[in-house]
């Protein structure tokens, strides 16, 4: 990975010895922010390679903004892991999607899928997420919360990269750039990100959208509990029928 700094970028004030996330406090992390919102994304991942310890890696759905991070990690850290959940279940078209980004961008991309089949799940519990909220929420722990797990685990992460964004939801209209979570940093080097500020890297970088966006598609998971936008629905109902939001990678459900 490329470290090198920008001779402008701020210093870290908290101490190198402690950026450990098991020993930082609150206002630790609040100060290490602070340093963060007035750099660039190029800038904010330069500073997470060179100051937070560990494997570095970033996860991606392959979505319909999934182009703008990994366009930015491929331009500023490039050979970084890109984690890619495979629940077995995803569109065809997102498949495509990401053989596509995959070798456009040269990606090192890793894999991951639940250690049981889609197959033997059905047969043993059902179509899960058609068991209501409690069927979904089971669902996405065996086929992408456990993946995701192991892949951080064997990858030995100790900073876990995404591209969450404030404007995407409710639930994530609160998040840092830098947090921690199971004993690990999360960095969102684009949580401050506007739509417009997608759009406009989008066509900056004339990266190629996901088939799906056209169809009507705001929003793109497994096929049976992802629908288009239609008049009149909150993009919020278009994923898992509208009884959740968050699948429980990024937060706790």
């Amino acid at each position: 990975m490329n470290a090198q700094l920008a001779p402008h970028l701020a210093p870290v004030s908290v101490s190198a010895r402690a950026l450990d996330p098991a020993s930082l406090t609150a206002d630790d992390l609040a100060e290490l922010n602070a340093t963060l919102i007035p750099l660039n994304a190029q800038q904010r991942i330069q500073w997470a390679l060179q100051h937070l310890p560990g494997v570095h890696a970033l996860s991606t759905s392959f979505g319909v903004q999934s182009a703008v991070s990994l366009h930015l990690f491929a331009t500023t850290a490039p050979n970084i892991p890109v984690i890619m959940v495979d629940t077995g279940y995803l569109f065809p078209e997102t498949y495509r999607y990401a053989d596509q980004l995959t070798g456009l961008l040269g990606l090192n991309l890793q894999v991951y899928q639940a250690q049981l089949s889609s197959s033997w799940m059905e047969t043993r519990l059902g179509k899960l997420w058609d068991a209501g909220s409690d069927g979904i929420a089971r669902y996405n722990q065996l086929r992408k919360v456990q993946p995701m797990q192991r892949a951080l685990d064997e990858l030995g992460v100790g900073c876990w990269h995404a591209g969450l964004r404030r404007e995407q939801s409710t639930s994530r209209k609160h998040i840092a750039i830098l947090e921690i979570k199971d004993g690990r940093f999360k960095f969102h080097p684009i949580a401050d990100w506007s739509d417009i500020d997608i759009g406009a890297y989008i066509l900056q970088h004339d990266l190629p959208e996901h088939p799906l966006l056209q169809q009507g598609y705001v929003s793109v998971g497994d096929v049976h509990t992802t629908r288009p936008l239609q008049p009149g629905m909150d993009a919020s109902n278009t994923r898992f029928f509208g009884l959740r939001r968050e699948c429980g990678l990024h937060f706790d459900l």
